[in-house]
């Protein structure tokens, strides 16, 4: 994860370490920690996709999806928000399988609840360029 672009943080310190901890659990494909931050009535959306609601759902979508490409690594941009709902900026790098990178520009809207825990993700952002064939 990059932390040196990052321009605006309008989270607490507590919050924000409790982030970057969230945001590593996905950089590292941890499918087991990134569930440890989901409350078990939660929601998962990108772009216009259908959502993924339940834990148990979304940790299955998330895992399959994982395997699409081979790696992951967020650059923070800006965090907008309280928190209890804010919105990250970023630019996702990506390893695709076939070894190619791709940067993408993504933002991600997140809700969690009294206790902290993630109760709605919804993230935006153009995956075509992972997906395209190969060149």
């Amino acid at each position: 994860m990059r932390t040196s672009n990052l321009r605006i943080n309008q989270l607490s310190p507590e919050t924000y370490k409790w982030y970057l901890k969230y945001l590593e659990a996905l950089d590292s494909l941890d499918i087991e920690g990134y569930g440890k931050f989901l409350a078990p009535d939660c929601c998962v959306q990108s772009n216009n996709d259908q959502p993924m609601e339940g834990k148990a759902v979304v940790m299955q979508g998330l895992a399959q999806y994982w395997t699409s490409f081979a790696s992951l690594e967020h650059d923070l941009l800006n965090i907008y928000g309280s928190d209890s709902s804010f919105v990250l900026e970023a630019l996702n790098h990506y390893k695709r399988n076939d070894h190619k990178l791709v940067t993408l520009r993504a933002v991600a809207f997140t809700d969690r609840n009294e206790k902290g825990m993630i109760t709605s993700v919804r993230f935006y952002t153009d995956t075509r360029p992972l997906f395209a064939a190969a060149t």
